[in-house]
């Protein structure tokens, strides 16, 4: 055996003794020294938002189904949803509240429905980019890849994702079931974001 690389005689056996030592000391292995470790924000400390963007729906106050399915789907894996309503298809006011809620620390992630499409009061995806401070267009990339699976008209939607300060802003589309199933698809990503954003 070539001994080129390798340490010789006592020097070696030393240098074992030393590793077989530290492998046995709990502060030495690696994720269990306690004192260091930096205990993360759990799911269930977190607290979201979801507005269905949608005039009509606004002025005649009716439910969204949307918005109640992912308060459901949220809840049932722990976050706290403060907030569950609707908005009209106004670009000022969506972007206004997405600015207040998120400079006010009140909730750490906000969802919008509806009002992704192409026309010109389609305005969730321009307001969320007003009040972000920088994109994360991966997020609707991947969820257009998603939809695009089961309907072609996924390649219409204008979704778009966004942080301000420690806050996630996504779009979802405005059917309740598409908008769960969304949700559901990247909420361990979402979840990742805003723990570390709120480290």
């Amino acid at each position: 055996m070539s001994t080129r690389n390798r340490p010789c005689g006592g020097s070696w056996a030393m240098m074992r003794a030393e590793q077989q030592k530290q492998r046995k000391e709990p502060g030495n292995r690696k994720g269990t020294n306690r004192q260091g470790r930096r205990k993360k924000k759990g799911v269930q400390m977190m607290k979201a938002a979801i507005f269905t963007i949608d005039t009509g729906a606004y002025k005649a106050k009716a439910e969204s189904a949307a918005a109640s399915a992912l308060k459901r789907m949220l809840e049932q894996v722990g976050f706290e949803v403060k907030a569950a309503g609707l908005l009209p298809q106004e670009r000022e006011v969506v972007a206004a509240v997405l600015r207040q809620l998120s400079d006010a620390g009140a909730v750490e992630l906000i969802l919008t429905t509806g009002a992704v499409g192409y026309l010109e009061d389609d305005c969730a995806p321009d307001a969320l980019m007003d009040a972000a401070d920088r994109l994360l267009p991966g997020i609707p990339e991947a969820l257009r890849a998603y939809n695009l699976r089961y309907s072609k008209k996924a390649m219409l939607e204008r979704l778009a994702a966004g942080i301000r300060g420690k806050t996630l802003l996504i779009n979802l589309p405005e059917s309740a079931k598409t908008a769960k199933e969304d949700m559901e698809y990247i909420l361990t990503e979402a979840v990742q974001v805003v723990e570390n954003l709120n480290l």
